[in-house]
């Protein structure tokens, strides 16, 4: 009950739509079963484009991986080898394209698959928990490289491996996968085999409070990503004109 209370007064300061949650959660027998919360069927449908979003949430930067395997966001330089965890990605992502989608306290806070294609590889990253918001950008230098992070690479047959790496933030004490399953993803590298198969739009993992979620796509894809900014929800599209 103590929990179900809260968690409304946290809906209503924040604005939270409960007119969207899948019936039958509530009461929430804790704060983290209100923040994972499910959608009702429907509440989502998936755009017909090759990448979309995989959260809900507001695209804070999007655009071209430089030739130095570097990302920007608000003017600061992200090293893409190291925000995925492994050497190889700095080749593999060189000139492709990238989006960085911001989860407000508000927002749906499971996170889908971008592409369709075959989960293979899980890459657990440990780290601090420093806030991903306007004033941890500006104040707290590699801020998403230092957080902790679990890197989900999809294999698709047409676009390449696509990383959504998932960034925690302050509060974030666990990230889950469903690949994976159990109550946190453990640090380290993780060949899922076999390979789980996802539908664009599948449910791929959750965020239990917090934070941001870096999608990458190698150059091989062929698509670029729109460079614009604002608002978005896990299944629209990301496309902007074609290479």
């Amino acid at each position: 009950m103590v929990a179900d209370t809260a968690s409304r007064i946290y809906a209503k300061a924040y604005g939270v739509n409960l007119g969207e949650v899948e019936p039958g959660q509530a009461p929430y027998s804790s704060f983290d079963a209100f923040f994972t919360r499910r959608l009702r069927s429907g509440a989502r449908s998936i755009d017909r484009a090759r990448v979309t979003s995989p959260a809900d949430g507001k695209i804070v930067a999007a655009g071209k991986i430089t030739s130095n395997a570097e990302i920007f966001v608000k003017g600061r330089p992200y090293d893409v080898a190291e925000l995925c965890g492994y050497a190889g990605a700095a080749a593999l992502y060189n000139g492709g394209q990238f989006a960085v989608v911001y989860l407000h306290p508000r927002d749906y806070h499971r996170v889908h698959a971008p592409v369709a294609g075959e989960i293979r590889k899980i890459r657990s990253m440990g780290g601090d928990l420093f806030p991903v918001n306007a004033i941890g950008e500006q104040h707290v230098p590699r801020l998403f490289v230092r957080n902790q992070r679990v890197n989900i690479e999809i294999s698709s047959p047409t676009l390449g491996t696509v990383a959504v790496v998932m960034v925690g933030a302050t509060i974030v004490g666990r990230i889950t996968t469903v690949a994976m399953g159990g109550d946190r993803t453990p640090v380290g590298e993780h060949v899922i085999n076999p390979a789980q198969p996802v539908n664009q739009g599948d449910e791929i993992g959750t965020f239990h409070l917090g934070s941001t979620a870096v999608l990458l796509l190698p150059p091989s894809s062929g698509v670029v990503l729109s460079t614009g900014t604002g608002p978005v929800l896990y299944g629209e599209s990301l496309e902007g004109s074609h290479a």
